[in-house]
């Protein structure tokens, strides 16, 4: 299958600038690699949907234990032990402060979008099943060896 990688790099390069500029980590793309569906999800998933000239979903997936670390760096290093309200409500933000910043990147290159607000989940063994759309997962590693995975599922609107 051949992947528009146009489509991809504004995902790992608004990631990894809202990464740094947020909370100071230094995220370093893994292996790129496809995801069949259904797959399993980490413990924290954030789904935010893509509309306009592109359209899809974008799914940020990462520990429990990695959410609580980014939301203390998102609260100025308060400690957070357990995702609660508040450090949800930061993760969300993060992430929809990334797909600004995607949105951005892509209205640079001459492609609109607009994008959902985040809905998130948590649980064990989320399932996540992306209908008729392949799944490029976007595996960034972060410091202490903590992962943030980007999983993105798209289709040009424009064809």
């Amino acid at each position: 299958m051949a992947v528009n990688v146009e489509f991809i790099n504004p995902f790992i390069q608004g990631t990894q600038a809202i990464l740094r500029d947020v909370c100071q980590e230094e995220a370093k793309l893994g292996k790129v690699h496809l995801k069949e569906s259904p797959y399993m999800s980490d413990t924290v998933a954030i789904i935010i949907g893509i509309t306009g000239d592109i359209k899809g979903q974008v799914i940020f997936s990462l520990g429990t234990g990695t959410a609580c670390s980014i939301a203390s760096k998102m609260m100025m290093g308060m400690p957070v032990s357990e995702l609660d309200e508040m450090a949800k409500s930061a993760i969300s933000e993060l992430t929809n402060m990334i797909l600004g910043n995607t949105a951005t990147i892509f209205y640079n290159l001459g492609i609109t979008i607009d994008i959902t607000p985040p809905s998130l989940l948590m649980g064990q063994n989320i399932q996540i099943s992306t209908n008729k759309m392949k799944t490029i997962c976007l595996p960034l590693q972060l410091s202490g060896g903590a992962t943030f995975e980007i999983d993105v599922s798209l289709q040009d609107n424009k064809k």
